[in-house]
């Protein structure tokens, strides 16, 4: 059997909503174009349907649908629950040595080359234990999340500790381009933006949605996570269709679910007009490479969001909104304001070969280090 055959990358996905399978899923494409005969296995909670790990990942992955990561404990897509988010990372961290081994000794089992985690820590510091090489990489991370939101909490300093100490027991922390401050970490190696390129099929959208070709298309998204923005209340455009990932309203032709569209979901978010969203790494950086403008709302206590606005406005077309912005005629005058933006180059993924590279390099050494024993 051949060094290649024998690589096996265990990737281990936060269950907090899709952003973070969706932001992982074109390095794993890079990574099996550099290394075909990859075997895949996916760790993550039950939240992540198959068929949406299959849209991102195909068929040829193993899934391990349980994993002691949950991020945070979510109320709507931007309201965190911080007493349930409190409460569970103390149960998390209250056998804490105990619940490292037992994650540590699935590995064993499952004896992978190389573990990637985006960007569960327990993980982490599973894999650092078993002796397997573990590379995190993500736009975030929870120790920082936690200290932010939960550093008041009696318990916060050993958790905190404990959540530091298992990120810095990766052999590298790849801090993907936009991304949060991380000041809690040492071993952090910057890339570029990581993303797919969606194909703009703008006609073949148009066509599933019997719009004429004047006729503008938009997309409401607002990520895995339920979002309780009332689309009855959203007004209707003359001349606008819009695709959402939401519930479409039973009485609104014009509201389509998204599947709709008769394509993948990466490609008709890259032929629409513009996207309504909230903050995410993966709709950011997609739209951006996409060319397609962006309202989102804001939410100014993520510590994530400042540099992703910064980044998005600096590579595309972006306004920053309220709920409020998106009913009756203010959504008019705010999509005259976002159209009137000056259009900027389109982003690349950079990061997706760079991450490639240096996790191929390492399924190498792994790969070398197995033949000689």
């Amino acid at each position: 059997m051949t060094a290649s055959a024998r690589r096996h990358l265990w990737l281990a996905l936060s269950p907090h909503g899709f952003g973070h399978a969706a932001m992982t899923s074109p390095v794993i494409a890079a990574l099996r174009r550099r290394c075909p005969d990859l075997r895949l296995t996916i760790q993550t909670g039950a939240i992540m349907a198959p068929e949406f790990l299959r849209s991102r990942y195909g068929d040829d992955f193993t899934l391990v649908a349980d994993i002691p990561d949950f991020g945070l404990r979510m109320r709507s897509s931007v309201e965190i629950d911080l007493d349930a988010s409190a409460e569970g990372y103390r149960r998390l961290h209250a056998h804490w040595p105990e619940v490292v081994e037992r994650e540590a000794e699935r590995l064993r089992r499952a004896a992978p080359d190389l573990v990637l985690a985006n960007i569960p820590y327990v993980t982490v510091a599973a894999a650092a234990l078993a002796g397997i090489p573990v590379v995190a990489m993500s736009s975030l991370q929870w120790a920082d999340m936690y200290r932010h939101y939960l550093s008041d909490r009696p318990e916060a300093a050993t958790i905190l500790g404990q959540m530091v100490e298992a990120y810095d027991s990766a052999d590298l922390f790849l801090r993907v381009t936009p991304a949060m401050e991380m000041p809690s970490l040492a071993r952090i190696r910057d890339i570029g933006p990581v993303g797919v390129c969606g194909q703009n099929r703008r006609n073949e959208v148009g066509r599933a949605l019997g719009c004429s070709a004047d006729r503008r298309v938009g997309l409401i998204a607002f990520g895995g996570i339920d979002h309780e923005f009332n689309l009855g209340r959203f007004p209707k455009l003359a001349g606008w269709s819009w695709l959402t990932t939401l519930d479409s309203p039973e009485d609104r032709g014009d509201i389509r679910p998204w599947r709709a569209a008769g394509m993948a979901y990466v490609d008709m978010a890259a032929s629409v007009d513009v996207i309504i969203t909230k903050p995410g790494y993966g709709t950011f950086v997609e739209a951006a490479m996409a060319g397609i403008p962006v309202l989102y709302l804001e939410r100014e206590d993520w510590p994530e969001c400042p540099h992703l606005d910064d980044w998005l406005k600096s590579n595309g077309r972006a306004l920053a909104v309220t709920e409020a912005d998106l009913v009756g005629s203010r959504l008019e005058e705010q999509l005259r304001k976002l159209f009137s933006l000056k259009k900027q180059d389109v982003a690349l993924p950079r990061g997706n070969e760079e991450a490639a590279s240096l996790l191929a390099a390492m399924l190498d050494d792994r790969a070398m280090i197995c033949e000689r024993s």
